[in-house]
């Protein structure tokens, strides 16, 4: 499988810009590397991520048939034949036309090659800042996009961790949830955080996080341990830059687990902005050593 990680710096509230900084990205591409059967973008990856509040946010939040970020992914998937997974702030209005009832949710749009749209996924397990204008979402995404021909799993960001940071380190919530799923494919749209000051983390854009890549590898424990045979792959797409205090990891990795193997197929530095392309068809670039818990 061919699969691109869009890596880039969105700036909060700067819909148009962020259009742009996205497809300036895709347009320096080499055309055999848009020749993808996947493309990932971060969370929230064309609105920007850090909103205060409620009401920062509502001028920002879309429909999930007519809004921005759902617009770009699917002209996206049918310019480049691929299915493209794109996070954005979703509002829902209420069941009747005369409802004043909006319900808002971190979500990630799937859309086809054909540009149709395949599901919407939204993010179960909140982070402080989605908390100020989201709800939970009802559940992990696990189903089979047909185009890619594999059981999928979406998360965004936050659901790889434990509930609310207060479950136990050991629930593996989302992990354990893939396993039952049988799934082959994993997918986490991410705009994930360091806490490290960002004059200094920025300093070598071009060397990925290691510290937040290996937290990655810590909470798929469970996939690693269970020695299967048959590969998952998994695609962390991060994006990079700063929103205020906010400062982000990028380090955009696909990683595949197999026989408690973890491969690498490709990673981005922490400041890069640039498409990732992999092809899990051809041997990985490393391999990481995991030690179980």
């Amino acid at each position: 499988m061919r699969i691109g990680c869009l890596q880039f710096a969105p700036r909060v509230g700067d819909v148009a810009g962020n259009i742009k900084r996205a497809d300036a990205i895709l347009s320096r591409a080499n055309p055999e590397d848009l020749s993808l059967d996947l493309l990932v973008l971060p969370e929230m990856a064309l609105t920007g991520y850090n909103f205060k509040s409620l009401q920062d946010i509502e001028p920002f939040l879309e429909d999930k048939d007519s809004g921005v970020s759902c617009t770009w992914a699917r002209e996206a998937a049918a310019k480049h034949r691929c299915v493209v997974v794109a996070g954005y702030p979703e509002k829902v209005h209420g069941p009747s036309a005369s409802s004043i009832e909006t319900e808002r949710y971190n979500a990630a749009v799937v859309v086809d090659g054909a540009g149709k749209t395949v599901t919407n996924c939204r993010k179960s397990f909140l982070y402080y800042t989605d908390e100020t204008w989201a709800l939970e979402g009802q559940g992990f995404y696990h189903g089979t996009v047909a185009s890619l021909g594999t059981k999928t799993s979406i998360g965004i960001c936050m659901d790889i961790n434990p509930y609310k940071f207060e479950a136990p380190w050991t629930a593996f919530e989302f992990a354990f949830e893939v396993l039952q799923a049988k799934s082959n494919l994993v997918i986490m749209s991410m705009a994930w955080l360091t806490r490290d000051e960002a004059d200094e983390f920025f300093e070598t854009p071009n060397q990925p996080d290691t510290d937040t890549l290996i937290y990655w590898v810590k909470r798929l424990e469970p996939l690693i341990r269970s020695k299967n045979d048959d590969e998952v792959v998994v695609v962390f797409a991060n994006r990079t830059g700063t929103e205020d205090e906010a400062t982000y990891a990028g380090t955009s990795t696909v990683l595949g687990i197999q026989n408690s193997c973890v491969k690498v197929y490709g990673m981005l530095g922490r400041g890069q902005e640039e498409l990732l392309v992999v092809d899990t068809s051809s041997p990985p670039c490393a391999w990481i050593r995991h030690e179980m818990t």
